[in-house]
């Protein structure tokens, strides 16, 4: 059985194709990190899977269902995309009981949902008084408040303070336990490998990885080299020349993705490059995403040229 099911995915604006493709299942009791660079397609993904747009070719279903074709849909899917989404001059009470009325939802819900969050005591005054941090809890109880299987939350630590933080994390670790699914679109890849089981990555509009996370991290060799050359530009186009992916570091340093000393080592003697510093370390998920999603993303700074020596 699957919660959610991307088929052929593809979305066009104007003539340009920001998805092209796209396809994966999401199963209960998971909770997927969903990575890609700024333009990759993460946001217009969520809003074809949720209804508020239609895609050019494909199809993006809940429990075997179109968004729109749900009935009562905050039972079935919780989202947050949009932290500003409650009117400011509506209490956040009024703002849950509105949801609660429009879906058949218990009153009763609006009480239990902003305990769970923590806004109990702020619960009277209005949004517009709220810090974006409190607005990202009452987007998530908003998302809670019809109880439902699968969770959809588009940069939801945004705005929240490192204890807020640690809040979401076991709020998405405990809605897994219970069986329920959720799809958590991200730029804090640190934050993410705290809490997801499994990782999707797109760049450029298609598909990069679908796995769990551990297997993710291991079938790219989650190690990194370190080296500082005589003369770096020149080492680091021989790598990239033979199939590495080579990305700048500081102080004149680059890093080598997957790749081991040794390797590095001879490749820079056979080409005569002096080496000043080779050092190898176990790689976290923020190196091996950064290698992967290398030039898919659509806006990119140009970093400064690192100077070997």
């Amino acid at each position: 059985m699957t919660a959610i099911d991307v088929h052929e995915l593809t979305k066009e604006y104007g003539g340009n194709r920001v998805l092209d493709g796209l396809g994966f299942s999401l199963a209960p009791g998971q909770v997927t990190g969903f990575l890609g660079p700024n333009g990759s397609g993460k946001s217009t993904t969520l809003r074809l899977l949720l209804g508020l747009a239609r895609p050019t070719a494909g199809t993006a279903l809940v429990d075997g269902r179109p968004y729109a074709a749900l009935t009562a849909p905050l039972r079935r899917v919780g989202a947050l995309l949009d932290a500003n989404a409650a009117h400011p001059r509506r209490s956040a009470r009024d703002h849950l009981r509105v949801l609660a009325a429009s879906n058949g939802i218990p009153a009763a819900r609006v009480g239990a949902v902003l305990d769970r969050v923590g806004l109990t005591e702020v619960a009277g005054r209005r949004v517009g008084t709220y810090s974006l941090g409190m607005r990202q809890r009452l987007g998530i109880a908003a998302a809670l408040l019809g109880d439902p299987d699968v969770l959809v939350l588009d940069e939801p630590a945004n705005g929240l303070d490192p204890e807020g933080m640690t809040w979401l994390r076991e709020l998405l670790r405990e809605h897994a336990a219970a069986g329920g699914t959720a799809l958590v679109s991200s730029h804090l890849t640190h934050e993410t490998a705290r809490y997801a089981d499994h990782l999707l990555v797109i760049g450029g509009g298609v598909l990069l990885a679908d796995q769990p996370l551990d297997t993710f991290l291991t079938d790219r060799g989650a190690r990194l080299v370190h080296f500082r050359s005589t003369d770096g530009e020149r080492l680091a186009e021989v790598l990239r020349s033979r199939g590495h992916q080579v990305l700048p570091g500081e102080e004149g340093a680059w890093r080598v993705p997957g790749a081991r000393p040794d390797e590095i080592g001879a490749i820079a003697a056979a080409e005569g490059l002096g080496v000043l510093e080779l050092r190898a370390e176990e790689t976290g998920l923020e190196d091996v995403y950064l290698a992967l999603t290398e030039g898919t993303g659509a806006h990119r700074g140009r970093p400064s040229t690192p100077t070997g020596g």
